[in-house]
């Protein structure tokens, strides 16, 4: 029954407002990051969705530790681009790595994060 519980929260979590009109990257806290510079954006959020698919399909493999500190990683990375779903499912991961239900809900940020990015790419 707690385990309902903590999936419940985590779903709670991801589904928050998102800035930047429900996007899953706010294209203007990017914007603002790399003062306006579109190729160093591409760049940047190129960087952030391999590195973002690479902790996804490592994640899972990871002893605890090495996942809180993945998570941590990520984190930073997604709010350094505006990424803030990624990055509060991450911080969850990161508080509780044994957690699967947060591992879950970053997965399904990460992807998210992802299919935008690669949207924005064509």
């Amino acid at each position: 029954m707690a385990a309902l519980g903590i999936a419940f929260e985590v779903q709670e979590v991801s589904l928050q407002h998102r800035p930047s009109g429900g996007r899953p990257i706010d294209l203007v806290h990017l914007a603002r990051q790399t003062g306006g510079d579109k190729s160093l954006e591409t760049e940047v959020l190129v960087l952030f969705a391999r590195q973002a698919r690479q902790a996804v399909a490592q994640i899972g493999d990871m002893k605890k530790q090495a996942r809180s500190e993945l998570a941590h990683k990520i984190a930073g990375a997604a709010k350094g681009v505006g990424a803030s779903d990624v990055a509060r499912c991450a911080s969850i991961v990161e508080a509780e790595p044994g957690n699967a239900a947060a591992i879950a809900a970053f997965t399904k940020a990460v992807v998210e994060a992802d299919n935008f990015i690669v949207g924005l790419m064509r």
